[in-house]
């Protein structure tokens, strides 16, 4: 039975490879190739975690284009004087640009605050607990580094203070603007020390040289913040890290210089400065066609079917195009993430606390990452990761402060809804982020607690959890039991940069491999031809017709044989 099915097998490998190689005329290669010569270059110094000095690598300057501007901000008499701080500043552009700040205030950039219209959750980073910061609330000073705003410190800010909005932290295009953590969203209006303790000096802001110089948003002043997402270059999104400031055409072929040297604005098209895209609420399916110049258009600018439309491939891959159906751009075309910069994929806070001589410390992996710090506890990274997939319907539930858990399980931090049947999902590639964080072991409840500050209770100067999670609970209004334990999570990102060219796109064997299942081997509802793992009944019902058929022939053929003896 065993060298039948064998065969059976061979023969239906051989027909399936068959089918594939004269559907594609084309097909990519099995690996990808190398990353180009040349390390990808950090992004400019805007970031708090950039590299100042110390011999690190310059950074690189995005690609300019002449100016298309029809003003010269220089020759403004209102920008023509010096300014002490950034508010200031503000009010000048104000008398141009009216509406301005009070579109911005209207937006998730300014408000962190989202209320998910489905599942009526109260989202946003003001909102949300996530597993590598953890909170912001009662660390605003801290967090507000990456604010479009000034002055944001604790509860009391006022989100209707128009001066208040940050025009130059998106409008920058001398490299030169930074923001500090610390100092509640405004930059240093003198030389400082930074990190604390480090002998590493931060030039005080030039905010009159800036404020001439300002223009279009660029990858450089978006990624000053979202490059450096949860603390650091590459920590978060897997995907988005400082190698994009400037990438080669292997690493992404829509940023690439020697590409098609797309800003983020490009896909992410603003109006009224409310930029699409979101992590709350993602377009998981779009049934769109290509979005036409000038046509009134509701959809998401920032899906790949925006500009590629529904059947992206020629027509003598129409398999492929059928794929589209059920297969996100994204899960072929972005084989791998962390290609530039090697992302951080697991964060743990159990271990946070630590010293050697009675000192806190940091401790390096065996590629000189750092692995280990006595602020935040245990990381690892990882580079050129394989993502995990799943059905995603662009549905996304969170586990709130609020959220009753079950602390013998992995608590998801949130959930990604979708099913092969809602006929609403397609399979999608995702960074998962795992860790370990505090929780009130006597409600069952995930914590705030309070990281940064000069008080006695944060606990990056005290490393007391007790301390920092009474604060942190009491910041925020919230009943605390006094106990904590620490929680396993786990943490999802959907995969959307880092797109590679077409001839590094996934192969067919990557997907359909019958001897380890393919990448989607974990992927319920799928069904994958000799894997032997999903639909078993279908897997069985179809050895059986082929053994019956087997069995016909060999019958049929033993009855001609026995008739023509008889015959003869």
């Amino acid at each position: 039975m065993s060298i039948i099915k064998n065969f059976l097998a061979w023969v239906f490998a051989a027909g399936s490879a068959l089918t594939v190689l004269s559907a594609l005329a084309t097909p990519a290669p099995a690996t990808a190739p190398k990353a180009e010569t040349g390390a990808p270059a950090l992004a400019p110094s805007a970031h708090p975690y950039a590299p100042t000095n110390g011999g690190a690598p310059a950074p690189a300057a995005e690609a300019k284009k002449p100016s298309a501007s029809t003003a010269d901000h220089s020759k403004f008499k209102e920008l023509q004087k010096d300014f002490k701080e950034g508010p200031e500043v503000t009010k000048a552009c104000l008398t141009c640009h009216t509406e301005a700040a009070k579109q911005v205030q209207h937006t998730k950039h300014w408000t962190w605050e989202f209320m998910n219209p489905d599942t009526k959750q109260r989202l946003g980073k003001k909102n949300i607990i996530n597993n590598f910061c953890t909170a912001v609330q009662s660390n605003y000073q801290f967090c507000t580094a990456c604010h479009v705003g000034y002055g944001w410190k604790d509860d009391k800010f006022d989100f209707s203070k128009q001066e208040s909005v940050d025009c130059v932290v998106c409008h920058d295009t001398t490299g030169k603007y930074r923001k500090l953590p610390g100092l509640a969203g405004h930059p240093p209006y003198q030389d400082t020390e930074f990190p604390p303790h480090s002998g590493k000096i931060v030039k005080a802001v030039d905010l009159k040289d800036v404020a001439q110089k300002v223009g279009k948003t660029s990858r450089a002043t978006c990624g000053a913040c979202h490059f450096y997402g949860g603390g650091g270059d590459a920590v978060k999104h897997g995907d988005l890290d400082s190698s994009l400031a400037n990438p080669g055409k292997y690493l992404d072929v829509h940023m690439a210089k020697d590409g098609l040297n797309f800003t983020c604005g490009t896909c992410h098209a603003t109006s009224g400065h409310n930029v699409p895209g979101s992590r709350y609420t993602p377009t998981a399916m779009d049934k769109e066609k290509a979005r036409l110049r000038g046509k009134a258009d509701n959809s998401n600018p920032a899906t790949c079917q925006s500009c590629h439309g529904t059947k992206p491939h020629p027509e003598k891959m129409a398999k492929l195009n059928e794929h589209t159906a059920k297969i996100a751009c994204q899960t072929c075309h972005i084989p791998e993430f962390a290609r530039g910069i090697a992302t951080k994929m697991s964060w743990d806070w159990s271990t946070a606390g630590k010293m050697k001589d009675g000192k806190p410390y940091t401790g390096k992996d065996s590629a000189g990452r750092n692995a280990y710090d006595s602020k935040k506890g245990d990381f690892t990274w990882e580079k050129d990761v394989i993502p995990e997939y799943v059905w995603f319907n662009g549905k996304v539930d969170y586990t709130l402060r609020e959220t009753k858990l079950d602390p013998s399980k992995v608590v998801k931090i949130n959930t990604m809804n979708g099913s092969p049947d809602d006929g609403k999902s397609m399979i999608w590639p995702m960074k998962v982020f795992r860790g370990k964080q505090p929780f009130d072991a006597g409600s069952n409840q995930l914590v705030v607690f309070h990281t940064y500050g000069k008080d006695d209770s944060a606990f990056w100067g005290n490393f007391d959890w007790d301390k920092a999670l009474e604060y942190g609970m009491k910041e925020i209004g919230a009943e605390y039991s006094g106990k904590y334990a620490f929680v396993s999570t786990e943490m999802s990102w959907p995969i959307t940069h880092m797109v590679a060219p077409k001839g590094d796109a996934l192969t067919c064997a990557q997907c359909h491999d019958a001897k380890t299942g393919g990448r989607l081997k974990n992927v319920s509802g799928v069904y994958m031809p000799s894997t032997g793992r999903q639909n078993s009944m279908l897997d069985m019902a179809g050895w059986a017709l082929a053994l019956l058929t087997l069995l016909g022939v060999i019958v049929h053929g033993a009855g001609r044989i026995y008739m023509s003896n008889r015959k003869g």
